[in-house]
């Protein structure tokens, strides 16, 4: 691994210099030390070179090409539970996780064992096997609004099949959303939504006609009197309110509870569903999910990422009467040639496996905890402006003075400071999701040393932005 010693400061947030993992001394050691060394990234950079001449961008995915933070991303090569290396043998420790779904690690070995034993049986089978059923069942116990559950491959799957039931049942055409929650890259969703659209600052997608968007209302989050306005200008017409009930795609922003309550209390009196995304919440801020953290239980629940334990899965579930809906059993029609498929289905049962076990979800929250207050301290220490909050295994900062409640807030803050501060660390050793807009995950893995180091690290960067 070729090293090259770090700048005082990094001029620009697209400064391409080089990154290395800070020797292995204590936390408060390093705090103090001399200024790290810094990795190269010459594979990286050869690699993503040609991956642009063959993929728009060079990625599958846009996030993933560093638009919003400078420089190019860097290209993995392999992951072990909390850690990720390049394809230049540089190490991290990694708070992406895969978007979400290693919350108990990367490449856990029960799981990888139990996904080659399913191997041995064959990849896919286009019909029904037992593992769904197994699956399903923990699911129907862990989530409180589900009673009947459908397999998709993707959180996007999950919602096009989500707004097409919610529609049927209620034989209404309008959805509410929220400003800066994404749920997928349907048409209907790509209204003042946040993720990549936000991060590459487009607010809507070109290609999309406003005969898909016309039925969709957008409202603010946390502001329940939004809500409100669009129910009485739509009376008897709204099928139902769809959300994030933690915000994860406007980077990380938490409910009032009392916003809940109150979409719960307004869909009720206006005779429409209250719909839970928890493609990212669900598993993680607790097993039960956002609804069972926060108390309020929807009427549908879209998941993902954590179910399938790292392989592509979807799903969406709720009350059976709803649910009975979908085909074959009603007439909702939704299909998918791999859903359900052994591999994915054996890797989100034992991952539910482990997280069902004793005090998982509060040990995720200390360590998510441990890791904003040492953060926030290092910033406020060198005198930046900061505001920070967890949820479960999920968090995520802002630089800007809080607290930040909605996606407007969100926006104010330092985005050119982000930047700066996403190079630097990721010279370091730091694997953060190289867009403010987008939370970051606490694994299993992750071992209070992991997050020390990250916080002297942290303190460092701070030190020079």
């Amino acid at each position: 691994m070729k090293l090259a010693l770090a700048s005082v400061l990094i001029g620009t947030a697209a400064a391409f210099s080089s990154p290395s993992f800070v020797k292995k001394t204590s936390a408060m050691h390093m705090s103090t030390a001399a200024p790290s060394e810094t990795y190269t990234f010459a594979k990286s950079e050869e690699i993503f070179a040609e991956a642009q001449t063959l993929m728009p961008g060079g990625v599958s995915s846009p996030v993933r090409a560093f638009k919003s933070v400078g420089g190019n991303p860097v290209v993995f090569d392999r992951v072990k539970g909390a850690y990720a290396w390049d394809v230049d043998g540089n190490e991290y420790i990694d708070y992406v996780g895969t978007w979400g779904p290693a919350i108990i690690g990367h490449a856990d070995d029960e799981v990888l064992d139990a996904v080659k034993a399913t191997m041995e049986k064959g990849t896919s089978f286009g019909a029904p096997c037992p593992l769904e059923n197994e699956l399903a069942k923990m699911v129907i116990d862990a989530v409180p609004s589900v009673e009947m559950v459908r397999f998709t491959n993707s959180g996007t799957e999950a919602c096009m099949g989500m707004i097409r039931l919610v529609r049927a049942f209620t034989g209404r055409e309008k959805v509410i959303k929220f400003e800066g929650c994404y749920h997928g890259h349907a048409d209907s969703f790509l209204v003042q939504a946040g993720s990549g659209v936000a991060t590459l600052g487009l607010p809507d997608s070109p290609g999309v006609p406003s005969s898909a968007t016309k039925a969709t209302l957008c409202a603010e989050y946390n502001n329940l009197d939004s809500v409100k306005a669009i129910f009485e200008d739509n009376k008897d017409e709204i099928a139902a309110i769809i959300l994030e009930p933690v915000v994860g795609n406007s980077g990380f922003i938490k409910p009032d509870k009392e916003f809940l309550e109150g979409l719960r209390e307004l869909a009720n009196d206006n005779g429409s569903l209250l719909v839970f995304d928890e493609v990212m919440t669900g598993f993680r801020v607790s097993y039960g999910g956002a609804q069972e953290y926060f108390g309020v239980t929807p009427d549908v629940t879209t998941m993902g990422k954590v179910i399938g334990g790292g392989l592509p899965v979807g799903a969406y579930g709720g009350r059976k009467d709803i649910m009975e809906m979908v085909a074959p059993a009603g007439p909702m029609y939704q299909a998918g040639t791999l859903s359900g498929n052994p591999l994915a289905m054996t890797a989100g049962i034992e991952t539910m496996k482990r997280l069902k076990e004793e005090g998982v979800h509060e040990e995720l929250e200390r360590k998510a905890q441990k890791l904003i207050d040492g953060i926030t301290a290092a910033a406020e220490k060198h005198g930046h402006a900061i505001s920070a909050d967890c949820a479960g295994g999920m968090f995520g900062w802002f630089f800007v003075e809080g607290p930040v409640k909605t996606f407007a807030d969100a926006t104010k803050s330092d985005s050119e400071k982000f930047g700066k501060w996403h190079r630097m660390m990721l010279e370091r050793g730091v694997y953060l999701a190289p867009s403010m807009y987008e939370a970051g995950f606490m694994s299993m893995a992750h071992t209070d040393e992991d997050i020390e180091k990250t916080i002297a690290i942290a303190d460092e960067v701070l030190s020079q932005l």
